[in-house]
């Protein structure tokens, strides 16, 4: 029955690789490979061991929930800033009329705003500001190329800047300070190298661009937009200082985000009744907005990894690929992170989650070298391919980038970042801690 479940998972897997060939959204395939795995497990190897599958469905899904809910909760809190304008101050941030000046200006706020918000929110933002700059398609090519470098690599060393980083943190194997101190410098470098080799693509200026200002919703005032993006911006800042003060989940932290942003909203518009009535500001408006499909994928690639934990299937993996490294934990975590540009790097790190287990110290210890490098190496390392992070999809679909331009032009670049940040966090860990 084991080999039934492997299979069945490897062929939904390969179908979430070869979504934009079938044409199927990827939380389709995935849903079905949950229910199938569990089903196997539940009809074939749980009666064999005599487990409870129920109970131990519940766990997993207990788990899942707590990612499930935070990345909710933030999506909620990007689209609320977002319909309210508050990112229309990247636009006049990042205003010059050459053209490297600016592919330096949209890498380093990419990545900043990354670590915030995180990569797929920053590249859409970046994108839709981006085409308010730039008129040539071959130039909003590149910059979108360093868009989405440079999205992975900021959401890399922040708990909240990515859902890798995100897993690995709630659960305890990385904790907010570890990861920054120790990742922002090899995510600082990968970022400048590769922004190094790019450049080299643009010659010459833009257009100066016209600075209107950009027109409020009817009855907000400018007030109303920075009071929105303070408590929003705020809010996610807060969620991991509110871990460390009360030891509660991070969705626990989100969701009061959430709450007083909402709050606030609801106060505004009672304010203006008029206004407010059948407006796109309102909340309840901005929830049907949040990509269902997207949480959806999740639930059922961590559920269906859960099987596979089981199973003892991926115990025995990590096993195997110990040895033939020989616990080599940079060959180990650079192949994962090489293999994130392929495949979603989702299920990869819930995979390793679940095939090392957190010790109480050492290098699987909490902010120990494996964990730090996988969260480095899962996040950077999917900027390699454009289909190798959400990133990277989003851009591909908004700027109509194809997958063999991105192959000759930017795989390269993002590798030589990629090889110089892992380089980077080995100098740390021999010489400097």
């Amino acid at each position: 029955m084991t080999t039934a479940i492997v299979t069945f998972f490897i062929l939904g897997y390969l179908c979430i690789a070869l979504e934009s060939v079938l044409k199927i959204n990827k939380a389709v395939p995935a849903l079905l490979m949950c229910v199938v795995c569990w089903t196997l497990y539940a009809c074939g190897y749980a009666p064999e061991h005599g487990a409870d599958t129920s109970a131990q469905l519940l766990e997993h899904l207990g788990d899942t929930c707590e990612i499930l809910f935070f990345l909710m909760g933030a999506m909620t809190i990007v689209e609320i800033v977002d319909a309210n304008g508050g990112f229309f101050f990247v636009k006049d941030a990042l205003a010059t009329t050459s053209k490297r000046k600016l592919l330096w200006r949209i890498t380093f706020m990419a990545f900043v705003l990354s670590a915030i918000l995180d990569n797929l929110t920053t590249s859409i933002v970046m994108v839709m500001v981006l085409r308010k700059l730039v008129d040539d398609h071959n130039d909003r090519m590149i910059y979108g190329g360093m868009i989405i470098i440079a999205a992975n690599a900021g959401g890399a060393f922040s708990p909240i800047g990515d859902v890798t980083t995100i897993m690995l943190w709630i659960r305890g194997m990385i904790t907010t300070g570890g990861v920054i101190t120790e990742l922002f410098l090899p995510s600082l470098i990968a970022v400048l190298v590769s922004g190094f080799a790019a450049q080299y693509y643009l010659k010459g200026s833009l257009p100066a661009v016209n600075h209107t200002e950009e027109s409020l919703p009817a009855g907000q005032t400018p007030g109303d937009r920075t009071l929105i993006l303070c408590l929003g911006v705020g809010g996610l800042i807060f969620v991991p200082i509110f871990r460390m003060l009360t030891g509660l989940a991070p969705f626990m932290g989100i969701l009061l985000a959430l709450g007083i942003l909402w709050l606030v909203s609801e106060y505004r518009c009672n304010r203006n009744a008029l206004f407010c009535d059948n407006s796109n500001l309102k909340v309840t408006s901005l929830l049907a907005r949040i990509d269902m499909a997207t949480i959806l994928f999740f639930l059922g690639i961590l559920m269906a990894v859960a099987t596979l934990q089981e199973t003892g299937v991926l115990n025995s993996f990590g096993i195997w690929l110990n040895e033939a490294s020989h616990g080599n934990h940079y060959l180990v975590t650079g192949v994962i992170g090489v293999v994130s540009s392929i495949v979603d790097n989702v299920p990869l790190v819930a995979g390793c989650m679940d095939m090392y287990a957190i010790a109480p110290s050492g290098d699987y210890g909490v902010d120990g070298l494996f964990w730090q490098l996988l969260a480095y190496c899962a996040g950077v390392g999917g900027s390699m391919l454009i289909i190798g992070s959400a990133a990277g999809v989003v851009v591909m679909g908004l700027e109509k980038i194809s997958f063999g331009w991105y192959l000759k032009k930017f795989t390269w670049i993002a590798f030589i970042g990629y090889i110089a940040g892992i380089a980077t966090y080995a100098v740390e860990t021999l010489f400097i801690h």
